[in-house]
Protein backbone atom coordinates (compact mmCIF):
# COMPACT_ATOMS: atom_id res chain seq x y z
CA UNK A 1 0.00 0.00 0.00
CA UNK A 2 0.88 3.12 -0.59
CA UNK A 3 0.86 6.44 1.47
CA UNK A 4 -2.52 7.38 1.10
CA UNK A 5 -3.85 3.85 2.23
CA UNK A 6 -4.97 2.77 -1.40
CA UNK A 7 -3.98 -0.51 -2.70
CA UNK A 8 -0.98 -0.01 -5.46
CA UNK A 9 -3.23 -2.48 -7.45
CA UNK A 10 -7.56 -3.59 -7.53
CA UNK A 11 -8.40 -6.28 -9.47
CA UNK A 12 -12.43 -6.75 -10.74
CA UNK A 13 -13.12 -10.07 -12.02
CA UNK A 14 -16.59 -9.73 -13.71
CA UNK A 15 -19.25 -12.02 -15.54
CA UNK A 16 -19.49 -11.42 -19.28
CA UNK A 17 -23.10 -11.54 -21.26
CA UNK A 18 -21.84 -14.81 -23.16
CA UNK A 19 -21.11 -16.60 -19.89
CA UNK A 20 -17.73 -15.87 -19.68
CA UNK A 21 -15.62 -14.50 -17.36
CA UNK A 22 -13.33 -11.30 -17.78
CA UNK A 23 -10.63 -9.48 -15.25
CA UNK A 24 -10.33 -5.40 -15.10
CA UNK A 25 -7.03 -4.64 -13.69
CA UNK A 26 -6.12 -1.33 -12.17
CA UNK A 27 -2.44 -0.87 -11.41
CA UNK A 28 -0.76 2.59 -10.12
CA UNK A 29 -3.84 4.30 -11.74
CA UNK A 30 -3.68 2.65 -14.71
CA UNK A 31 -6.78 0.69 -15.86
CA UNK A 32 -5.88 -1.93 -17.79
CA UNK A 33 -9.14 -3.10 -20.71
CA UNK A 34 -11.18 -6.31 -19.84
CA UNK A 35 -8.89 -9.42 -20.12
CA UNK A 36 -10.11 -13.27 -21.10
CA UNK A 37 -12.97 -15.21 -21.89
CA UNK A 38 -12.53 -18.22 -19.32
CA UNK A 39 -14.94 -20.43 -18.17
CA UNK A 40 -15.06 -20.32 -14.27
CA UNK A 41 -14.40 -17.04 -12.03
CA UNK A 42 -11.57 -19.35 -10.39
CA UNK A 43 -9.80 -19.16 -13.36
CA UNK A 44 -9.89 -15.18 -14.22
CA UNK A 45 -9.30 -14.58 -11.09
CA UNK A 46 -5.88 -16.93 -11.21
CA UNK A 47 -4.86 -15.02 -14.24
CA UNK A 48 -5.50 -11.63 -13.05
CA UNK A 49 -3.14 -12.44 -9.86
CA UNK A 50 -0.46 -13.86 -12.04
CA UNK A 51 -0.83 -10.53 -14.02
CA UNK A 52 -0.36 -8.13 -11.27
CA UNK A 53 2.45 -10.03 -10.26
CA UNK A 54 4.00 -9.75 -13.37
CA UNK A 55 3.32 -5.37 -13.64
CA UNK A 56 4.80 -5.83 -9.64
CA UNK A 57 7.69 -7.07 -11.27
CA UNK A 58 8.29 -4.88 -13.67
CA UNK A 59 8.36 -1.77 -11.13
Amino acid sequence: MNSDNKPEATIRVEKRMNGRWAFVLSYRGVTYPAQGQFSTQLQAQAVAHAAMKLLQKRG
